[in-house]
């Protein structure tokens, strides 16, 4: 089901590294003096310093942790309300700040990822935060600056299911994200990043032939026709606009869209995100492609004073017209001008029955 943007103004959140920082900030501070506060706070790349809670404070043998809720705002993010626990202890001396993946939190199994194969799946970028962080409180506190953090989000490999980890070789849990330390809802800053990693792997893997789809339904066409391997699928969703620019700067030779005859459409028109809310179907464009292959006028009006795609679609397909054909070669024209050349495009359109009925190619 499809997330719905609630009305009015949204109300920001906090990444899963932001919280992982305020969690092992809070440990360190512990195990340094001896004391847990109730609240912690951090400084985020941009200056800001959000103060977070503190729960179920924990202290052994030369270690200590500490539980910070996510609170995404109101973005429909899987990690709302997920346990982000951080575990600190003293590491060796030279070793500096060293991170470890804890419970529900995966590790890095493809090349292709800002990560070293091996390594935890925490982005290098809340790594900085969260070092430049225990590196001030260090300082602060007269402190060791050889530490071991180990992060763990409860429940994370079950969640993990719900995002493109496994996929990208991610295995055994959750990533832990964020390059602001914030979350702007809505803006899909996770799946983005999820399809530019998809990318980076699946040309790491020397894959020279990727498939992005709007949905499963799609996918699973494309793939059957195509036979590809799991890392050379990209969900890309929506995202047609996000996946097209990363490719023109990080490109591979062939590339195969798939998505429904609507979001194709909208793409054949011009639209790179094909989210219901951020663009529509011009009905008068779609009569002018019925026209010119054959359409009769009165098909032509009845296309244009329409209310769907699937609607013009189904007018055609009853005169014997194809526009699915049509369409198919308009949006490959749109994603070639996009990715700039060097990409070879191929559109596939497919129904809700997951039948292939148009290409771009014949």
């Amino acid at each position: 089901m499809e997330n719905r943007k609630p009305d009015g103004p949204l109300r920001k959140g906090w990444t899963t590294g932001a919280c992982a920082t305020a969690a092992a900030c809070a440990a360190y501070e512990a195990l340094v003096t001896g004391t847990f506060s109730d609240t912690v706070s951090i400084t985020l790349p941009k200056g800001q310093q959000p103060e977070f809670s503190v729960k179920n404070p924990e202290t052994g043998d030369g270690w200590a942790s500490a539980t910070v809720v996510k609170d995404a705002g109101d973005d429909p993010d899987v990690t709302h309300g997920a346990d982000i626990i951080s575990t600190v202890k003293k590491g060796d001396a030279g070793t500096g700040i060293t991170f470890y993946a804890g419970d529900g939190v995966g590790t890095v199994t493809l090349p292709g990822l800002p990560l070293p194969v091996g390594e935890p799946a925490i982005n290098p970028k809340p790594r900085q935060i969260i070092s430049d962080n225990l590196m001030s409180l260090a300082a602060a506190l007269d402190g060791f600056i050889d530490i071991e953090v180990t992060v763990s989000i409860p429940g994370g490999q079950k969640l993990a299911e719900k995002t493109m980890n496994g996929r990208l070789g991610i295995v055994g849990g959750l990533s832990v994200l964020g390059t602001t330390g914030i979350v702007i809802p809505y803006s899909c800053a996770s799946w983005i990043h999820s399809i530019y990693r998809g990318v980076d792997v699946a040309r790491a893997g020397g894959i020279e032939h990727i498939a992005a789809a709007t949905g499963s339904t799609s996918e699973a066409a494309v793939q059957k026709l195509l036979g590809l391997p799991e890392t050379a699928l990209i969900d890309m969703g929506d995202f047609a606009g996000g996946l097209l620019k990363y490719l023109r700067e990080h490109p591979v030779p062939r590339l195969t869209l798939a998505g429904g005859f609507g979001k194709i459409t909208k793409l054949s028109q011009g639209s790179l995100d094909l989210h219901s809310s951020r663009s529509r179907v011009d009905m008068k464009k779609l009569a002018q492609v019925a026209a010119a292959n054959g359409g009769t006028a009165e098909l032509s009006a009845g296309i244009e004073t329409g209310n769907t795609a699937l609607e013009a679609f189904t007018i055609a397909s009853a005169d014997g017209i194809d526009i699915v054909t049509p369409i198919a070669r308009q949006a490959r024209e749109t994603a070639m001008a996009t990715v700039s050349g060097g990409v070879d495009v191929d559109v596939i359109i497919v129904d809700r029955q997951g039948q292939i009925i148009g290409r771009s190619r014949d």
